[in-house]
Formats: C-alpha cells, structure tokens, sequence
C-alpha cells in the first residue's frame, strides 16, 4: 500500500512538472506577434486554468513544510492534508 501511495505522489509530480512546462509553452506561445487573436484567446484560458491548478499544488506543498516545519505546535486543531500531489481535478 505505501508503493502506490509513492507512485501516485511521483506520477503527480511528474504532473505538476508537466503543466508548469505546459504553461511555459503557452506564454511563449502568446508572445508571438504573428499568432491569430482566438488561438492567443484559446492559450490564455488554458493558461489561466493550468496557473490555477499549480497554485492549489503550491498551496498543499506550503502546508505541508509549515506542518513538517512547526510539527504540531501549528494548527493542531486542523487536519494537515498531507496527499502533496493527489489528483483532485
């Protein structure tokens, strides 16, 4: 059971990796001057939506060093969620 909890962490962070390279390609892609306006539109929203997804996964990795960091002197009452790159879309 922890080898597929390994798996999955490793396959989300192959994940994660592969959108932030994703939303690399969009911004050089729209930085073209020569590219029509509705794929530009298209690569923004795609865009959009992939920097929304990297920043719920930034947002698990932070509180999860704060949890790692503090042990339980911080938010004791609350429950860490400590599945750092589980798929939830």
């Amino acid at each position: 059971m922890a080898k597929a909890k390994k798996e999955k962490a490793a396959g989300g962070k192959k994940g994660f990796e592969e959108r932030l390279e994703r939303l690399e390609e969009l911004g050089d892609e729209i930085r073209k001057s020569d590219i029509p306006l509705d794929e530009a539109i298209k690569a923004f929203e795609e865009g959009i939506k992939l920097a929304r997804t990297l920043e719920k996964d930034l947002d698990k990795i932070e509180s999860r060093i704060e949890l790692l960091m503090n042990g339980d002197e911080a938010g004791s009452d609350e429950e860490a969620d400590l599945g750092l790159f589980d798929d939830e879309e």
